[in-house]
């Protein structure tokens, strides 16, 4: 026996929010927010409380429970949950927002664009379609007050407590009984002599009119104002036109109101209704399809709504990611979405399909996720980046695409300051090594070469010792004229890294050497150098007691804030994503030589050949580098450097795709490949290695020259011999 009775709205899974109610359509039903008692997801909760005396209002509202609880349409409000009590019903569905506030709140924040109208009047004109036509059912109460609002934007059709059947076997429409709800009704129905003949969807159909009516002109007044079409869009006037005509007859089906609608020129022939109604059928669409779809849809997302994009499309891009093997393509759709996205909603939706991205094979999808890694690195934490990122990301370096080469290195810009210390100081720097002695892209070099000045700040003392002085004079000894100037920048960028002792006897003969470079652009910014770092030491000369504040960084720990300089020198080279590459490579066929004595490599035809000289944009923000006479040319560099992407500067991608036609070119690349990465490979004795190498390959240049030449000049005199032909005694031979 039972001493006390449960509470079945206690024991109900959802519960009503404290705030106060919203509202809902006219009638018996309050609308209230809610939530899942379990997991929190919010809900919208339909309430009606049973009245003594009021039994025809509860029939109605079962009957909408019933409606509600049976049909499922992804255009009418979808049931989740009910409680039915002799004392209240409960219905709960998704969280919407009734049509009439949603309006009224986007007025306030600069209103609805069309798009998002002719969509919205698309699913409601294709919930009623599905009623009618595949349901037999007439809606009978189709308003304002009976549409409603979810998250994404969607339009959902509700209001179902007046609906009855078009066969008629479940008797006639039901009495409403609410002034507010009986305007709508059509004026067949209020003559009441029954004279019309009329289609089972010509009331709704003028119901319709009316909704549309109200959507774009607001509260309807009275019947007599649907003649004036008002703020109605000029393409759809003469299909409204049509749904508030007297005679009955004439009034459209909701499938051919459809149809007359999306025709060419149509109010709901837009990109946005179709992008809802690919994506409504994305399951059953070809691979191909898809394919198109996604490359095609970062171009509309701009103009789309927010709520739409967050709602819609993002689950949409990541099922197809996941299940759909869409590849690199969702990937910039995915990034323009994630935009809208806060950072708890990045981590928990993006950064586990990047992570999963980094580890595939697809080159395109590992070129695509290194340009585009600026807009997601800030929500990438350090454990994740050294163990599930960078791993996959160093396989770029030794990539034999060029431009994957170029991507990875600028990537390190924005990987370097959450890598831990064994991937910065050791493995990162073998990989520097490696490209920037012996990789055989001039502007990948030279990108090494920047981006090692730029991260310099993050390196242990340790490693920038044995580091920076080594790699900024090797680049200075490159044959492509940028990566010298690269070099020369690189010192003065980090110059508080120095000791005195390594600016005078290692930093300042390696400037003074640039000095007699061919190019002027390379000697203008070893002057600038040198003047910088003899300021310095002429300082200390003066006041012996300054080194220690001059010094102060050159045994500090890494950190971010004393590369200051750094931050802003060559920002030609490496912004982001931007490519150098394609600004190095011009389209005039040029050499460039650091050395006389080393050969350069013929330009094939049609292939642009690297510039020869290079234009800083910003110089360097060191207080001793720049002095007031230079500001005339610091003027000229930075106008200079702001022509650039205007400029047609061709792409690297071009430049591979002839390489690879030349097989007297790919010789030395494959051998560069080849090579193995040491470990320590930016100390001082593997630099003198290299060097060494290099001048033993300059002595055998030299010899293969001077054999060639002796060889021609053989070929001369023997050709010289026989021109004069054999000669007889006593005979002198006529020139």
């Amino acid at each position: 026996m039972w001493f006390f009775a449960r509470d079945p709205v206690r024991d109900f899974p959802f519960e009503l929010s404290p705030d106060p109610p919203e509202g809902g359509p006219p009638g018996p039903w309050v609308l209230h927010r809610g939530r899942k008692k379990a997991t929190g997801s919010p809900v919208s909760i339909f309430v009606y409380d049973v009245k003594p005396g009021a039994d025809e209002q509860t029939q109605v509202a079962k009957a909408a429970f019933k409606r509600l609880k049976t049909l499922r349409h992804p255009n009418i409000l979808a049931y989740i949950d009910g409680l039915e009590t002799d004392k209240c019903l409960h219905v709960v569905t998704e969280a919407v927002t009734p049509l009439g506030m949603y309006l009224k709140e986007r007025a306030e924040a600069g209103g609805l664009k069309e798009l998002e109208l002719s969509w919205g009047l698309h699913q409601i004109v294709k919930a009623l379609s599905f009623l009618v036509n595949d349901c037999s059912l007439i809606h009978n109460n189709i308003c304002m007050a009976a549409v409603f609002v979810d998250r994404a934007g969607e339009w959902k059709l509700g209001g179902l407590d007046y609906m009855y059947s078009a066969q008629g076997n479940g008797g006639g429409p039901p009495r409403k009984g609410v002034p507010e709800l009986e305007q709508y009704d059509p004026p067949e129905l209020a003559d009441g002599s029954g004279r019309a003949v009329r289609e089972k969807w010509s009331a709704d159909m003028w119901r319709l009119g009316c909704l549309i009516w109200e959507v774009f002109n607001g509260p309807l007044p009275r019947a007599a104002a649907l003649r004036n079409p008002g703020k109605i869009p000029k393409s759809l006037v003469p299909h409204y036109c049509e749904l508030v005509g007297a005679n009955p007859k004439v009034r459209p089906n909701p499938a051919r109101f459809l149809q007359n609608c999306r025709a060419p020129g149509g109010f709901m022939n837009n990109r946005f209704v179709e992008t809802n109604l690919f994506l409504e059928e994305i399951q059953i669409k070809e691979p191909a399809e898809k394919q198109k779809f996604f490359q095609e849809l970062s171009k509309s997302l701009d103009s789309f709504p927010e709520d739409f994009c967050r709602h819609r499309v993002l689950p949409q891009l990541l099922t197809a990611f996941e299940f759909g093997n869409a590849g690199a393509v969702v990937l910039t759709p995915l990034f323009k979405v994630g935009k809208f996205l806060n950072a708890e909603e990045y981590q928990q939706k993006i950064i586990p399909v990047v992570v999963k991205m980094f580890s595939s094979t697809d080159r395109a999808m590992r070129i695509r996720l290194l340009q585009q890694m600026e807009q997601f690195i800030q929500y990438l934490d350090e454990p994740t980046v050294n163990t599930q990122i960078f791993p996959h990301v160093v396989h770029g370096f030794l990539d034999t695409n060029p431009a994957i080469r170029e991507q990875t290195v600028k990537s390190m810009l924005l990987l370097a300051p959450k890598l831990n210390e064994a991937n910065l100081n050791v493995e990162l720097m073998k990989h520097f090594a490696r490209l920037q002695a012996k990789d055989e892209q001039g502007p990948i070099r030279c990108n090494t070469t920047v981006c090692l000045g730029k991260i310099g700040s993050y390196l242990s003392a340790n490693t920038r010792h044995r580091v920076l002085t080594s790699a900024f004079s090797r680049a200075t000894k490159d044959p492509f004229a940028p990566s010298r100037v690269a070099g020369v920048l690189g010192f003065a960028a980090t110059h508080n890294l120095y000791s005195m002792n390594d600016c005078a006897h290692k930093i300042l003969p390696v400037l003074c050497g640039l000095t007699m470079d061919p190019e002027k652009s390379v000697r203008d910014q070893a002057f600038k150098a040198i003047r910088s770092f003899l300021s310095k030491l002429e300082s200390v000369s003066e006041d012996p007691t300054q080194l220690a504040e001059v010094e102060k960084d050159v045994h500090a720990a890494s950190s971010p804030g004393m590369g200051g300089a750094a931050a802003s020198w060559a920002g030609w080279a490496v912004t982001g994503v931007s490519s150098l590459t394609s600004k190095l490579i011009r389209a005039h066929p040029t050499a460039a030589p650091a050395e006389p004595n080393i050969p350069q490599r013929p330009t094939p035809e049609g292939l642009p050949a690297l510039a020869p000289t290079l234009v800083p944009a910003t110089s360097t923000t060191s207080g001793h580098w720049e002095t007031q006479e230079e500001s005339t040319d610091t003027a000229e560099d930075s106008s200079a450097a702001d022509r650039w992407d205007d400029e047609d500067w061709g792409s690297l991608e071009e430049a591979e795709s002839v390489l690879a036609q030349q097989e007297d070119w790919s010789t030395g690349g494959q051998a560069s490949r080849g090579g193995q990465l040491r470990p320590d490979s930016w100390g001082d004795d593997n630099w003198e290695g290299l060097e060494t190498e290099s001048r033993q390959g300059k002595a055998e240049l030299a010899r293969k020259k001077r054999e060639e030449r002796r060889r021609e000049m053989e070929a001369k005199r023997a050709e010289k011999k026989a021109a004069k032909g054999p000669m007889k005694l006593g005979t002198r031979k006529l020139d």
